[in-house]
Order: C-alpha cells, then sequence, then structure tokens
C-alpha cells in the first residue's frame, strides 16, 4: 500500500503495520476452558493491554518515526516483515482487490 500512496505527490500519509504481540485480554471470557488457559499461562507469557498498545503509539506519536512510511513495527521497534509484506505482486493484488471493495 505503501508504494500506491506514494503516487500522490506531496502526500503526507504514511502506512506502517504494528504487530502488538500476544496480549492477555478478556476475547475468551465465554470460552470456560480457554479463558482459563489464558488466565493462568497468559500472566507468564503475555503482554498486558497498556503493553501491547505501546508499540501502536509509538508509531502514531514518537517523532523517530515520523515520515516513515512501508515499515514493520514489533515491540516499538523496527522489525523485519515476511516475504509476503514485501512481495509487490501480491501487494497490487491486495490493492486492486480493496479498491473493487470500496467502489461506489
Amino acid at each position: 500500500m505503501d508504494v500506491y500512496l506514494y503516487q500522490d505527490e506531496g502526500s503526507a500519509i504514511t502506512a506502517n503495520s504494528v504487530s502488538p504481540g500476544p496480549i492477555a485480554t478478556n476475547l475468551f471470557r465465554h470460552h470456560g476452558l480457554i479463558n482459563g488457559l489464558v488466565g493462568l499461562l497468559g500472566k507468564y507469557v503475555m503482554k498486558s493491554i497498556q503493553q501491547g498498545a505501546a508499540t501502536t503509539c509509538y508509531v502514531a506519536l514518537h517523532p523517530q518515526v515520523e515520515g516513515l512510511s512501508g515499515c514493520y513495527f514489533a515491540d516499538s521497534n523496527l522489525s523485519e516483515a515476511s516475504s509476503q509484506a514485501t512481495d509487490t505482486e501480491l501487494a497490487r493484488k491486495l490493492w486492486e482487490y480493496s479498491s473493487n471493495l470500496v467502489k461506489t
């Protein structure tokens, strides 16, 4: 998507991908066994909601990230994106598909 945003020269729009990582939430509150396991193990291997939000806040607000676009962030750090995320042909297909979905 980043490639398509830059077609409009002078655009201040940026597009980055952010991974919050595994977060201990109450999404499974209606699934007894899963909720119990997440509650029991989650506190040892999962982030709090605040910790999970930190990367999103960092990318949205930190001056060091200003102007960066087309990047992938995890744990408030610039990270390497997967090969699928950097596949330009796949990106083109996704852009066309998404554009068709929102046409009026």
